[in-house]
């Protein structure tokens, strides 16, 4: 004889199977033999999960702060020779655009500084204005002269020896042009002046002839 309570109970699970259509019983209800024992039945509808709705995430900003910064690269130090030397190529930059008078007047400086103080730099600035032509008549053998000693320096080359040994070797290239210039316009000069004694040899027998066939003519008439 079944219990009074549990009776109850399935009386109760009967007549709720009978209200509910048959594809919902198939598809929510438990199977038979879960049927007849209610506690289980209970247990599985208290496992069923809930609809959970997911918190959103927020975005993740990554900060980084600086690091230390990087010390400044320390320049070396600019020589006294290598001042002299950028002070000479912003005067020779200077004496291009510079006027006959100025660059007069710079030359004659130059040669008074030399007089005073016989440096390099002041070798290498008188050089230079001795080979511009608007200073007046160029003078490359005193400027060859004047950076033989620093070309010829043996050791390491300084900005000084550089900008000497550049100079030198365009003073000595212009004088091989000036040189092979002079030599071809000396020998044209010497193919006119040879042309010119054969036309006046030309022009002297010539005369010769006129004079001497006159003289015969004027002869025979007289006899």
């Amino acid at each position: 004889m079944i219990p009074r309570p549990r009776a109850f109970a399935l009386a109760g699970v009967l007549a709720l199977a009978a209200l509910v259509p048959a594809p919902a019983v198939a598809e929510q209800a438990a199977p038979a033999a879960d049927a007849a024992n209610p506690g289980a039945a209970a247990t599985a509808a208290k496992s069923e999960p809930l609809p959970v709705t997911p918190l959103p995430v927020p975005a993740v900003v990554i900060v980084q702060t600086p690091g230390p910064a990087a010390p400044p690269i320390a320049q070396p130090p600019v020589s006294e020779e290598e001042q002299q030397a950028l002070a000479l190529l912003a005067d020779l930059q200077r004496y291009v655009s510079d006027s006959s008078d100025d660059l007069r007047r710079e030359l004659a400086g130059a040669n008074a500084a030399l007089a005073r103080t016989r440096t390099d730099a002041n070798r290498i600035r008188l050089a230079m204005l001795l080979t511009l032509p608007a200073a007046g008549p160029p003078d490359d053998a005193r400027a060859l002269s004047l950076l033989e000693p620093l070309v010829g320096k043996t050791g390491t080359s300084s900005p000084l020896k550089q900008i000497a040994s550049l100079l030198y070797a365009q003073i000595v290239e212009r004088a091989r042009i000036v040189r092979e210039e002079q030599r071809r316009t000396a020998a044209a000069q010497e193919k006119l002046d040879a042309l010119r004694a054969v036309e006046r040899s030309l022009l002297l027998e010539r005369s010769r002839n006129a004079g001497g066939g006159g003289a015969g003519g004027g002869g025979g008439t007289g006899r």
